[in-house]
């Protein structure tokens, strides 16, 4: 549901992990370097994304590592598995690549990936991809979103327009993993600690309560696809925010995991459109 010139890459990139940093109890930082990712081209948006490729335990995949290729020759069930996460930053001087990664012991793939993550360890990527950074000719700029969505939100703090008026919440486990986000925006950044709750109803209940500010909002809202369904529902229809002022898109759902939510998702985009739609008209 993300709006606005979405582009996916499919450019194979091969870096390796120069270090690693534990932000906070579920957070790992990966950053990733090396000559091959010179001219690795970022900028444009702030929830720029990459692909990370992870290789299946016995299968011979060909060398040099070609997608397609890979696409080519080889079932389905041998590909390499795919996960998708937000730039947090790039350095094309330095020539290093900034991932984060929630963490939740061994639950999941790209977590645990990174907690084991050494120096010199290959990564290889397709990317980047991105739809969103902030417009600078908002009244005012509201981010909000999980976990998941906390790397894009840092960088896109990073490029809110100075002085200008942005609104923040993010809803983590508990003060421990509560981050540094700094700004040149006149930023409020609210914290919302969920504990043993549900994921996203502190959030929803915030930017509910939210007074808006004066002037047009531009408005990124995403994570967990339950409560990125009713921010939409209340920005689009109690809010009436245009489509187009707007970047939200569930990153992944309850009760799901990564391909179960992918092989789903276009439909379930498509029935809360048909909904919004139906309530708009």
């Amino acid at each position: 549901m993300a709006t606005g010139p979405a582009r996916k890459g499919r450019t194979l990139n091969r870096g390796r992990v120069l270090r690693t940093e534990r932000l906070t109890p579920h957070m790992i930082r990966v950053v990733i370097g090396g000559a091959e990712l010179a001219g690795f081209g970022v900028g444009e948006f702030t929830d720029h994304y990459v692909k990370l490729l992870f290789r299946l335990p016995g299968v011979e995949y060909p060398e040099p590592f070609d997608m397609e290729r890979i696409r080519a020759e080889l079932p389905r069930e041998q590909w390499p598995v795919t996960r998708t996460y937000t730039v947090r930053a790039w350095d094309p001087d330095a020539v290093e690549l900034t991932l984060d990664f929630v963490h939740h012991g061994d639950k999941g793939l790209a977590g645990p990936w990174a907690a084991s993550a050494r120096p010199g360890d290959e990564v290889l990527f397709l990317g980047p991809g991105g739809a969103y950074a902030p417009r600078a000719d908002a009244g005012w700029h509201l981010l909000a979103g999980d976990e998941s969505a906390l790397p894009a939100i840092g960088a896109s703090l990073e490029r809110i327009p100075e002085g200008a008026p942005v609104r923040v919440f993010v809803e983590v486990a508990g003060p421990e993993e509560e981050q540094e986000l700094p700004t040149p925006g006149d930023a409020e950044i609210v914290w919302l600690h969920r504990g043993g709750g549900p994921v996203g109803d502190l959030l929803v209940e915030a930017v509910q309560k939210l007074e808006f500010p004066e002037g047009g909002v531009h408005a990124f809202v995403h994570g967990e696809a339950g409560f990125v369904r009713a921010l939409r529902r209340h920005l689009r229809i109690d809010r009436g925010v245009p489509l187009e002022r707007l970047s939200i898109s569930g990153y992944w759902r309850r009760g799901r995991d990564d391909e179960g939510w992918r092989s789903i998702k276009r439909d379930w985009n498509r029935q809360v459109e048909e909904e919004e739609a139906q309530a708009l008209a």
